[in-house]
Order: structure tokens, then sequence, then C-alpha cells
């Protein structure tokens, strides 16, 4: 009888219920992954995770479940399954997650994880993502990091791909801003394929993206990453019918890091006065179109330089030339081509020059300066002293020509004798007096009045009429307003943002007038559409467009005296462009 009671005391025990977190380890390394396992004894509904704070999910929720009878008790296990990638060394929790089993919710533990520095060799199992990062790697080579202020450096960006694994297509996520550079990226016609070798493995490569900075600022400066998603192919352990090995795709984000580049300022010691921002090797001269010519006639008088360096960055000296000498605004040309190498070509300003008197007019010696990275010091050039010969037209009052000789006349007198006596006796004749009443004048004036009442009517109605044209007075502001802008801007040139700010007013201003479209209408492309409509040519349109976008881009990039003096040049241009146009 003991025994027949024993039995139905063990069919009655039921096993309690388990609900925990399983851990791979309790401690890795940044470049290691941990596995999460939360096991149950008992099937259950609604199952929900943690959020793995500090971790990255690679693969999961992945869920297994066993189940087995031994010696007639049955065992029961399910199981959800997680890989985790650390996002940053520290002490992390992995947090409660909760079930429900027979209508009772049931949390697990929470877990302690701690992150060190990257281990030499990882412990875990290679999965799809750990192979694609083996074998995918996007690197941005620096030509140089410890440049001089406003001296070229590249920043190449590659991406090697290992044999091992198929890139099938990538796009760009972030485009690094090069701030406190001036940048201009090199275009690419296509991607070219090509071998080579990376930690002494063969690997192919592609170069995505090139770029050319000047550094505008000295000290510790940062290029910002590039990162690309990329779609790939990884193989896997697994084989087709033939025996081939099977490929799976993924997508994967990579970086090409941050570089950290240490620009140093150019030397005090040694820096001429002349000095104006040129870094580089440079040729300069002065020559002239004509030396001899006449009053009124016109020569040109050309500044150049030549050579390799910040060709867009610096300011061509100016020519001191006298007074006498009637000179016109410059017209700068420039002739640059960009490489990885950095910035060569040639700038040049071209001045008008009109003498107005005869005489000979020296254009004294111009003093160029620049500083060499490769000398690491300054060097000077001197132009030659140029002679103005002016032969023929009038002679400047106060002053002789040059080429000319003082002689002395002789002064002749009639009769023969050098001396003559002065009259003493005046020979003087009354002259009559007329009176103001009764005269013409009289009468001019008393009328004048009675004249002038038509005439004042005339202009009162004309100015009725005026104030009347409501949309003609808002053009005549406008036009004035562009031109008072207009010359805002030049004062202003060499302060940037004062500039800037003057030349766009202005551009809007002269739209107001000309088109008749209030400031909250304006986009470039109704600007564009407007212009073309009125029968302004593709060309003129264009530089308009471009220099709004000028205006736009001097808020955030650095502009050069050079680049602010073509703009209101172009602007001048432009503006008489679509004038004669309209």
């Amino acid at each position: 009888m003991a025994l027949l009671l024993m039995v139905p005391v063990h069919a009655q025990e039921e096993e309690a219920v388990s609900f925990e977190t399983v851990l791979s380890k309790n401690t890795l390394g940044i470049n290691e992954r941990l596995r999460v396992e939360f096991t149950m004894n008992k099937d259950g509904d609604n199952f929900q995770p943690p959020d793995f704070e500090g971790f990255r999910v690679i693969i999961g929720p992945t869920q297994s479940i066993s189940s087995s009878w031994i010696n007639g008790v049955r065992t029961y296990s399910k199981t959800y399954s997680y890989t985790l990638a650390p996002m940053a060394r520290g002490t992390f929790t992995i947090k409660q997650a909760t079930i429900v089993i027979d209508g009772i919710t049931y949390k697990s533990l929470p877990e302690k994880v701690t992150v060190t520095a990257a281990v030499d060799k990882p412990s875990d199992e290679k999965n799809v993502d750990d192979i694609a990062s083996e074998n995918l790697h996007l690197v941005a080579e620096v030509s140089k990091t410890d440049p001089y202020l406003n001296e070229a450096i590249s920043v190449v960006y590659k991406l090697y791909v290992s044999p091992a694994i198929n890139v099938s297509d990538f796009r760009p996520l972030d485009n690094p801003k090069y701030n406190n550079f001036w940048s201009q990226d090199l275009p690419l016609n296509r991607y070219t394929v090509e071998n080579t070798t990376y930690d002494g493995k063969p690997y192919r490569y592609v170069i995505l993206k090139r770029v050319v900075l000047y550094p505008q600022k000295d000290g510790k400066l940062e290029i910002e990453p590039l990162s690309l998603d990329v779609t790939l192919e990884v193989p896997t352990d697994k084989r087709d019918f033939f025996g081939r090995r099977t490929y799976t795709q993924t997508n994967m984000t990579v970086s090409a890091g941050r570089r950290s580049i240490s620009v140093k300022p150019l030397p005090q010691n040694g820096r001429p006065e002349s000095f104006q921002g040129a870094v580089g090797a440079f040729e300069f001269s002065v020559n002239t179109s004509k030396k001899v010519l006449n009053a009124a006639e016109s020569l040109q008088a050309k500044v150049t330089v030549k050579g390799k360096g910040n060709m867009k960055l610096f300011q061509l000296p100016e020519p001191s030339l006298p007074s006498a000498l009637e000179v016109y605004e410059p017209e700068f040309k420039e002739k640059i081509r960009t490489s990885l190498s950095g910035m060569q070509g040639e700038v040049s300003n071209q001045y008008t020059i009109v003498p107005a008197y005869r005489g000979k007019y020296p254009i004294p010696s111009i003093t160029f300066s620049y500083f060499n990275p490769e000398t690491e010091r300054y060097e000077s050039i001197n132009s030659e002293e140029i002679t103005i010969n002016v032969l023929e037209g009038p002679q400047r009052e106060g002053s002789e020509p040059t080429t000319s000789v003082t002689t002395r006349q002789p002064i002749n007198v009639e009769g023969g004798s050098q001396f003559n006596f002065i009259k003493l006796k005046a020979n003087l004749q009354e002259k009559g007096y007329r009176f103001f009443f009764g005269s013409t004048a009289f009468y001019f004036w008393l009328l004048s009045p009675v004249l002038l009442i038509p005439i004042a009517i005339m202009f009162g109605r004309k100015r009725e009429a005026i104030a009347r044209d409501v949309e003609g007075n808002k053009v005549k502001r406008a036009n004035k307003l562009a031109r008072k802008y207009l010359y805002k801007a030049k004062k202003a040139l060499g302060n940037k943002e004062a500039f800037y700010v003057a030349m766009e007013k202005a551009l809007h201003n002269y739209l107001k007038a000309k088109l008749k479209i209030e400031t909250s209408e304006f986009t470039k492309d109704k600007i564009s559409d407007l212009l073309n409509k009125k029968g302004v040519d593709g060309e003129t349109t264009k530089g308009f467009i471009g220099l709004l976008q000028n205006c736009e881009r001097a808020r955030y990039s650095p502009f050069s005296n050079v680049q602010m003096k073509q703009d209101y040049s172009n602007a001048s241009d432009i503006i008489s462009a679509i004038d004669k146009q309209l």
C-alpha cells in the first residue's frame, strides 16, 4: 500500500517554470561578439526582448525548441538567441526580457557585461558581417599631414575589396564637409578597378573620390570621414548541388575614419611687407602693350603671376601710376588647372591706361612676394621699371614735357626804343544813365508770374501722374537701391560678409526693377525662366545665377579679395549685358 500511495504523489508534482538569460561570456573585447540566449522550460507567448543598450544586433532573434522523453519524463526547452556587437567600451547591462507562460508574465534577471579594448585574436565564430569587415576597407589617403597654411594637400578615398567577396553596389551615406579648408573636387569620369596588395594580401581597389584642400587656418584641423553603404556577397559554408560554395548578400556600412591634419603657420620672421598670402612657387612680370604713343591713345599694362600654388587665394599687387595717366578698373583673367598636386597656371590683371598729356611717365617697379613651402622661406620678385613716352598731345598746365628744351625769346618793341612813357592825363567821357522803370527788363519781371502759371499747372499734373504710378515708383526705388547696394559692395571690397550681403541685395533689387517681381518670389529656376522669356541669352543668365550662388556660398566658404573683385566686375558686366538685351 505504501508504494501505491507514492505513485500518485509523483504524478501530481509539476516542474517549476524557469526563464533565464545565458551569456556566452561576461567580458569581451570591443572587436568580439556576444551571444545572448533567453531560455524557458515551458512554451510561452508574447516574448519581449530588452533594448540591448550599448550593443548592435547582428543576428537575431533565432528560435530553437528541444523536447524529449527520458524514462517517462518529458523535458522541454525553448530558446531565443541573439548575436550582438558592442558599440563602445565600458560596463553594460543586458536588461530583463519578458514572456507570458500560462497567463503569467515572467521576467529574466539582468546580466552585467564588460567590454574592453580590442583583443588580438577574437574567440567567437565568424559570421557574415565578420567576413565582410575583414575583406572590405575604405581608406582616406592624405598626401601630407603637416602642411603649411595655404599649402595644397590631396585626399584620395579608396575602397579595397578582397577577392573573397564581391561588391555589387555602394552609395555614399555622409559626404565630408571640409571646414576651415578651401576645397575642390576632382571629378571622376568612371570607376576603374586596379589590382594591389593590402596588409600583404592581394586586393582590388577603386578610387571613389578625389579632393584638393588648402588649409585656411593653422593648428589641428579635422577631416570628416566618408561613409558608404555597400551591398556585397559573402561566401558561406554551404555548397550547392554541384559542390560550389554559395554566397549570401548583405549590407555593410564602412567609413574612412577621421583624419587629423596639423597645419603649420607661416613664419613671421622674414615676412616682407609686400606679402599678400601667396604660397607656392611663382614667376612674376609686368608688361605693357606699347611704350610710345600719343595722348588720348590707350595702352594695356598686364600684371601676371605664373606658377604652382594657391592661385585663387591671394591678391595681385597693384601698380603705382602717375596721376596724369587715366587708369580703368583692371580686367582679371585666370588660366588655372587643378590636379592632385594642387593648382597651377597663371592669373593676371590687365589695366587699360590712357595718357592725357605729352611727356615721359615711369611705371615704377612692383614687388611680388610669396612663401615657398619647399625652401621654407619667403621670396620676392621685382618687376622692371617701364617708361611710357607720350609724344603728341596737350601740355599739362604748370609743367613742361620732359622732352622739351626751354629757350629764351627776345622782346621786340615798336619804334626801336626799349622804353615807353605812361600817360599822366586821363581822357574820361561821361556815359548816359538808364532808368530801370519802363525798361524791357521791368516789363519782363512784371509779366513773369503770369507766364509761370501754365508751367506750374503742367508740372503739378506731371507730379500727380508720377505719384499715381505705383508700379513705376516701385521700379524706380528698386533701381535706386540696386545702384546704392552695388556702390556699397564696391566700398566693402576686402570684407567678405559685407561685400556679398550688399552684392546680393543689389542683384535682387535690380531684378525687382527689371522683371517686376517681389523678393518672396525669388527662386533660381524662376529667375532663369523669366530672363529667358525676356530674351536674355543663356550665358548671361548662367552668369547671373552664378553670382547669386557665390553670394550664398560666401556665408560658409572662404573667398579671397581677388575673387571679390572678379565677382564685382562680373556683376557690372552682367547687369550691363542684361540692360542691353532687355
